[in-house]
């Protein structure tokens, strides 16, 4: 895959084959190898030119307004592709933490019918998959997946921030309802199964490991992990990937200790032993000092402080 930093800038200079599937995927540092799964399991399912690029370190800048500030490190990421992409062609956003298991020229080819940009249709099976440990209490409709006309989209992402300090939209306005287009041109037409949150069927074509808590690289037990090792494993058997590679995100304190295990022992682990199986790996993984996302959920405390200072200053200043 080629490094963000290094390639991207050649993107715009070379020209776009119009051939080309381009697909540029948030993420940080901690999940910079999920991106390699990811990018091999969309490469696995197609005969499609696909160029993979994962996004990591963009110069974004921060709304004055901590309480509009990104969710993750890449939240308006998304928003700087048409750039990337010379405000040319077409381009697919992704998260990381997504596998691919359908060609995806059956997500290219969805027509933009005049819009500038598709995303999710609709949440399905939500009742049962905010069931499980880890999940939230509701999902979201999201723009984890996004379809995006660059030639049509002149976004700015120092024109995007400066709308926050305008206080022309908040950051669920700009996320959630896309307000920085016209109604008509937000086309609701990616699948659900295209941006399968914490489910899997027979008709998925892309599993999102959304909750961030259980993901299988840093959590023990997951019910659908067994998708992703299998998908690490056919990558390691056709040296694609190492395992000494993966032994080095754990000791970095990105991926969980017990992954090497679930990698080379799960598939034969009877079912009624699993229970027994995940419960002595959460237990040794915590004895070992691993905290997953550490740095997410770092970050988060931070922001979390930072909003509660600036609405403070607000209410000083108010009282004044």
């Amino acid at each position: 895959m080629p490094t963000f930093i290094t390639e991207i800038n050649d993107l715009a200079t070379r020209g776009l084959d119009d051939d080309t599937i381009r697909v540029f995927v948030g993420t940080d540092r901690s999940q910079m190898l999920a991106v390699n799964v990811l990018e091999y399991s969309i490469k696995r399912h197609t005969t499609a030119k696909v160029e993979v690029f994962g996004m990591l370190d963009l110069p974004v800048p921060a709304p004055t307004d901590p309480r509009n500030g990104q969710r993750t490190g890449f939240s308006f990421s998304r928003f700087t592709i048409p750039a990337l992409n010379g405000y040319k062609g077409k381009a697919i956003y992704m998260d990381a933490d997504m596998i691919v298991m359908r060609d995806i020229r059956d997500l290219w080819n969805i027509p933009f019918d005049g819009a500038k940009i598709i995303v999710q249709q609709e949440v399905k099976h939500a009742e049962a998959s905010t069931a499980k440990e880890g999940a939230p209490a509701a999902r979201k409709k999201q723009c984890a997946v996004m379809l995006i006309d660059c030639a049509a989209c002149h976004w700015k992402i120092e024109d995007i921030i400066q709308g926050f300090d305008d206080g022309k939209y908040n950051y669920d306005q700009l996320m959630s309802e896309f307000c920085i287009l016209n109604e008509n041109e937000v086309k609701y037409g990616v699948p659900f199964e295209w941006n399968s949150l914490e489910h899997w069927d027979q008709s998925t074509c892309l599993l999102h490991y959304t909750d961030v808590y259980t993901q299988p690289w840093t959590y023990s037990g997951h019910p659908l992990g067994y998708i992703w090792f299998n998908e690490v494993n056919r990558m390691i058997k056709e040296k694609r990937l190492t395992i000494d590679q993966i032994k080095k995100e754990v000791d970095i304190g990105y991926f969980r200790p017990s992954l090497i295990a679930d990698l080379k022992y799960l598939s034969v682990v009877p079912g009624v032993a699993r229970k027994f199986w995940y419960g002595y790996h959460k237990t040794n993984d915590k004895r070992l000092g691993f905290v997953a996302h550490k740095e997410v959920y770092e970050a988060k405390r931070l922001r979390t402080k930072a909003i509660k200072e600036y609405e403070a200053k607000l209410a000083a200043e108010k009282a004044a």
